[in-house]
C-alpha cells in the first residue's frame, strides 16, 4: 500500500476514535493493520499530545505564543487602569473568543475541552460585568439587576441554540435571583403565605411548560421541569434569608417535601415522560 494512503487511513481512524464514532477496540484492531511499528501510532493520552505538540512545533510558533501570553498578561494586570469604554470592549471580546472557540472544538467533536471553554467565557462574563458594576456604577440594585437579566437572557439562548442543558438551567436559575432581588426591594416583611403565593404559581407554570415542550424538544422540558422543583422550594431558600423563625421555616420545608414526593409519585408515569 502506498505510503501517504496509509498514512490517511490512519489519521482518518484515530479521528474515529477521538470522535467516539468506533469503540476503542475496534479502532486499536484497524490500528495495527495499518500501523507498522508501534512507534507510529499517535499518543492518545493528554500528556503524550502535548509532548507531541511540542517537538513538532517551530521557533515562530513558539514567539507567536510568549507574544499572545505575554498581551493577556498585560491586559489582566492593568485593567482595571483601562478606562471603561476600554474596559467593556476588552471584556466582551475575551468572551466572544471564549465562546466560539468552545463551539469550534464541540464541532470538531471535541465536546469536553469545548464545554470548558465556554464555561470560562460565562465566568468571565459574569465576573467581569459583577467587576465593572462594582467599580463604575454607585452601588444601585437596579444596575445589579438588569446586569443578571441580561446573562439570564444570553444564557437560556445560547444554551438553547448550542444543546447545552446545564447553561439553560444556569439561565433560568440566574432570572430567578433577578426576582428574588425584586421581591426583596419592592415589598416589606411579607407573610409566609404571600411568600408561597411569589414563587408556587410560578413553579406550577413551568411543570406546564415543561410539559408543552416535551414534543419540541427533550433537553428542554428537563429543564424547565428542574426550574420548577427549584421554584417550588425557594419559598423556603427566600423565607430563611428574611426571617429567623426556624420552626415556621422546617414545618414549610417538610410539608413541600411531603407534597412533592406524593405529587412526583403519584404523576410519574406522565413527568418521566416529559423528560425521560
Amino acid at each position: 500500500m502506498d505510503q501517504e494512503r496509509r498514512k490517511t487511513i490512519v489519521r482518518e481512524i484515530e479521528h474515529w476514535q477521538q470522535s467516539k464514532l468506533l469503540p476503542d477496540q475496534y479502532c486499536d484492531f484497524l490500528l495495527n493493520l495499518y500501523l507498522d511499528e508501534a512507534a507510529e501510532r499517535a499518543p492518545t493520552s493528554l500528556a503524550g499530545k502535548t509532548a507531541a505538540i511540542v517537538d513538532r512545533s517551530r521557533g515562530g510558533q513558539w514567539f507567536k505564543g510568549i507574544v499572545l501570553i505575554s498581551l493577556i498578561c498585560m491586559i489582566f494586570l492593568y485593567f482595571s487602569d483601562f478606562p471603561l469604554l476600554l474596559q467593556i470592549p476588552i471584556a466582551s471580546m475575551a468572551v466572544l473568543f471564549l465562546l466560539t472557540l468552545g463551539q469550534r472544538r464541540r464541532r470538531m467533536g471535541r465536546e469536553s475541552e469545548g464545554l470548558a471553554w465556554i464555561a470560562a467565557g460565562t465566568v468571565i462574563m459574569l465576573g467581569s460585568g459583577l467587576y465593572l458594576l462594582h467599580a463604575h456604577s454607585d452601588g444601585s440594585w437596579t444596575w445589579l439587576a438588569i446586569f443578571l437579566a441580561g446573562c439570564s437572557l444570553f444564557w437560556i439562548v445560547f444554551g438553547l441554540l448550542t444543546s447545552i442543558p446545564l447553561l439553560h438551567l444556569c439561565g433560568w436559575a440566574a432570572a430567578m435571583m433577578v426576582y428574588a432581588l425584586l421581591l426583596h426591594r419592592m415589598t416589606e416583611q411579607p407573610a409566609w403565605y404571600d411568600i408561597q403565593l411569589y414563587w408556587v404559581p410560578l413553579a406550577v407554570l413551568f411543570a406546564w411548560g415543561s410539559w408543552l415542550v416535551q414534543r419540541l424538544s427533550k433537553k428542554a422540558s428537563s429543564i424547565l421541569f428542574v426550574s420548577a422543583l427549584l421554584l417550588w422550594f425557594m419559598p423556603e431558600l427566600y423565607h430563611a434569608m428574611l426571617s429567623d423563625d426556624v420552626a415556621l421555616l422546617q414545618v414549610q420545608l417538610l410539608a413541600k417535601l411531603a407534597m412533592a414526593g406524593v405529587l412526583l409519585f403519584g404523576l410519574r408515569k406522565k413527568w418521566i415522560a416529559w423528560v425521560a
